[in-house]
């Protein structure tokens, strides 16, 4: 497992931008794709973007395709997603996941992940 922390959450205008953070600890995350989710108040968590260990392959759920850009930094043990052309939809708690595998052959599922962040709020004003 890896230890992750988010960070960059925060109040935005419809419209506006946000850029999330996650630092990694840990030996294993250059072998690790990352995963962002999401969870809306009294809903389950979903999918946002995913990438692969080397980052050379991504996913992204088809409401945030084209807005957000998933992105890492091995040699920081960083990954990032950045936000734009923020919808009030996009309010949640914003979770980065470490996967269980280099280079997975899907990114959706929750139960292939086995490292959690805290969580961290994003709040988009309309």
């Amino acid at each position: 497992q890896v230890q992750l922390v988010e960070s960059g959450g925060g109040l935005v205008q419809a419209g506006g931008s946000l850029r999330l953070s996650c630092a990694a600890s840990g030996r294993t995350f250059n072998n690790r794709a990352m995963g962002w989710f999401r969870r809306h108040p009294g809903k389950e968590r979903e999918f946002v973007a995913g990438i692969s260990g080397s980052g050379g392959t991504t996913r992204y759920a088809d409401s945030v395709k084209g807005r957000f850009t998933i992105s890492r930094d091995n040699a920081k043990n960083m990954v990032y997603v950045q936000m734009n052309s923020l919808k009030p939809e996009d309010a949640a708690v914003y979770y980065c996941a470490g996967s269980r595998y280099f280079l997975p052959s899907a990114y959706e599922n929750p139960q292939d992940y086995d490292s959690w962040g805290q969580g961290t709020q994003v709040t988009v004003a309309s």
